[in-house]
């Protein structure tokens, strides 16, 4: 079961706009992903849920699949419906590390709660700085991470490394590839072989 979840988990670039998330639907990701592990309990990550009109001026502030320059990632009209942008809430915990790793955790599980019910997700790491004052974020929280939501558009597989790259692609049909390296080249031999 957590297999097939994390296989079909991929990041979608383009979105069915005709079917929005809701702002219940993000409510009850983030309920799951808050109870996940933290450094030290510190539990510093603090959610910005976006839907509806707000995701039009957030949208313009992101830059989508550096790999795909040619592509113009999401299209028009398959744009995310929703948005979470994680923070580290520096008043809580100054220290960076540690949020990174809580981020990183929390955002699979945002992640994998979508996927289960048919709803995609893309981690966006670029973004510009000017959002903190679109959506009123206040200096004790750093944005790190924006996750877009929607159901998706667009058929991502994943696949073997081409010529040893893992560089992700679209076929002419649109269809998006991840190559993904094998069992054997992610193991570090050593211990009871």
């Amino acid at each position: 079961m957590l297999e097939f979840l994390v296989d079909n988990c991929r990041s979608i670039r383009s979105f069915d706009e005709s079917r929005p998330v809701s702002r219940e639907e993000l409510l009850s990701f983030v309920d799951i992903a808050r109870k996940t592990a933290s450094a030290a309990n510190r539990q510093p990550v603090k959610y910005r849920l976006i839907t509806g009109e707000e995701c039009k001026k957030v949208q313009p502030l992101t830059a989508w699949a550096g790999a795909l320059p040619d592509w113009e990632l999401p299209p028009k009209g398959k744009m995310p419906t929703a948005f979470i942008l994680m923070c580290h809430d520096t008043a809580v915990s100054p220290v960076s590390d540690y949020a990174a790793m809580d981020i990183g955790i929390a955002a699979q599980t945002l992640a994998l709660a979508a996927a289960e019910q048919g709803i995609g997700c893309c981690m966006i790491g670029s973004f510009k700085s000017e959002i903190c004052d679109v959506l009123g974020i206040g200096e004790s929280l750093v944005p790190r991470l924006l996750l877009a939501f929607g159901y998706p558009a667009e058929t991502v597989l994943l696949c073997e490394p081409r010529e040893g790259s893992v560089t992700y692609f679209r076929d002419d049909a649109g269809v998006h590839f991840v190559p993904k390296r094998t069992l054997p080249e992610v193991i570090i031999p050593g211990g009871d072989e």
